[in-house]
Formats: C-alpha cells, structure tokens, sequence
C-alpha cells in the first residue's frame, strides 16, 4: 500500500504510475549492485583461472577477441 501510495504521489493517479514506479525501483537495484564490491577469500589469479577454465582458446585469441568486443560496443555506443 505504502508503494502504491508513493508511486501515485510521483507519477499521478492515472495509468501505468505502477508500472514506472516498478520499472524505477528495478533500475535503481540493478544499479546499487553493479556498484557492490565483489568480495572473494584467497588468490585472484585462482578465482579468475577457475572462471575461465573452461575456455578453449589460448590468451592472445582471447585478447583478440575481447579487443573486437570491446570496439563494437563503443562503436556502437558512438
């Protein structure tokens, strides 16, 4: 009720105030925990070699690779 309350009071008492109140609130948490440190106990070089173990190119077709990525997606943003 107190959402519903606060969602009318921001986005007025018509159609879909709801609706924008929900999709703010989720941008907002999607937000708040793409800021969160990410906290790990032991050796980084481990959690990062465990994370990629099962990638079947060597480094530099990896690096290559995410170069690639990394300039169609400004390229794109530009």
């Amino acid at each position: 009720m107190r959402f519903r309350e606060l969602a009318m009071r921001r986005f007025g008492y018509g159609k879909g105030a709801l609706t924008r109140a929900i999709e703010e609130a989720i941008i907002r948490w999607i937000s708040q925990v793409a800021r969160e440190e990410v906290r790990f106990e032991g050796d980084p070089v481990e959690v990062i070699d465990g994370m990629i173990s099962d990638v079947d190119v060597d480094s530099v077709e990896l690096q290559h690779r995410i170069r690639s990525a990394w300039l169609s997606e400004a390229l794109r943003r530009a």
